[in-house]
């Protein structure tokens, strides 16, 4: 029972109760294997397998986000992904996505998150989002099961574009991928926070590093989309910015809804996208 948890479970990932249970490891048998240190704790129902770091042997190592997430797709095979902000960090927009205050860690998924996703002890928050109310299509569900793949070596370089918004990177020391929208569903997924939790200033800064984008992937995506919202804001920076990619969308079948949409108080109406936009796209408001 040991060597096969020792497969299902590699060093430094997690589980919860629920999956030791059906896997066939009763809580008697997780007292024991906590008890001989094979399973440490990390908060009340969930257990990780001790990651052994050298020169630290005698200590716990520190649970980061990435492994909360990869422990998501990989062992409990839940349809979560990293996305919005979070994933613009990762492809390297960190620089632009500066964020004041606690780090955020922005996940999505096809269906309600564990209980205690929200509530782990990690060094950031983490904010779980409906993917289905944003996404008609793109099932996160069907790319996880092609990551699979990825990882038994069947197609490594198919899988970033078999859902043409879901790409992967690898992390750690263990070289395991982690699932991560791309920059183009990412930034819709940004842009589905405004005005609560995003700024326009800061979409904006986004928007304009945002050089290289797929016009394909970018308009499938905003047919696919379900705000009206969403997609008149990222037309009107598109047009803003005018990068080269922008030419090449095309708009035919993209819905944008009828009548004004009051974003931001104060603002300007445009008259194209029928948003208001503040008076000043370099204010930070």
């Amino acid at each position: 029972m040991l060597n096969r948890l020792q497969r299902l479970l590699p060093e430094g990932l997690l589980a919860d109760a629920a999956w030791f249970t059906a896997e066939g490891y009763p809580s008697s048998l997780r007292s024991r294997y906590l008890s001989s240190g094979w399973l440490e704790p990390v908060m009340r129902g969930v257990f990780r397998r001790p990651l052994k770091t050298p020169g630290l042997e005698h200590k716990k190592a520190p649970l980061r986000w990435q492994q909360v997430v990869i422990s998501l797709q990989l062992v409990l095979k839940r349809p979560i992904v990293v996305g919005g902000r979070t994933a613009l960090e990762l492809d390297g927009f960190g620089h632009y996505a500066s964020s004041a205050g606690p780090r955020e860690i922005h996940l999505y998924g096809d269906e309600r998150a564990p209980g205690w996703l929200t509530k782990i002890p990690i060094e950031a928050s983490i904010v779980f989002h409906n993917a289905r109310k944003l996404f008609r299509a793109e099932p996160i569900s069907d790319a996880l099961e092609r990551l699979m793949s990825v990882i038994a070596g069947d197609e490594p370089s198919q899988f970033a574009t078999i859902h043409g918004s879901l790409t992967w990177m690898r992390f750690g020391d263990g070289d395991w991928p982690i699932v991560l929208s791309t920059r183009e569903r990412a930034m819709l997924e940004l842009l589905d926070e405004l005005p609560d939790r995003e700024t326009f200033h800061q979409a904006d800064v986004l928007m304009e590093g945002l050089v290289n984008v797929s016009p394909k992937r970018m308009s499938v995506l905003l047919r696919d989309c379900r705000s009206v919202k969403v997609k008149r804001l990222f037309l009107w920076f598109a047009d803003r910015h005018a990068h080269a990619w922008v030419g090449r969308l095309d708009r035919r079948g993209i819905d944008l809804g009828s009548g004004k949409r009051m974003l931001f108080k104060g603002g300007r109406l445009d008259p194209t996208y029928q948003i208001t936009v503040p008076e000043d796209p370099n204010a930070g408001g």
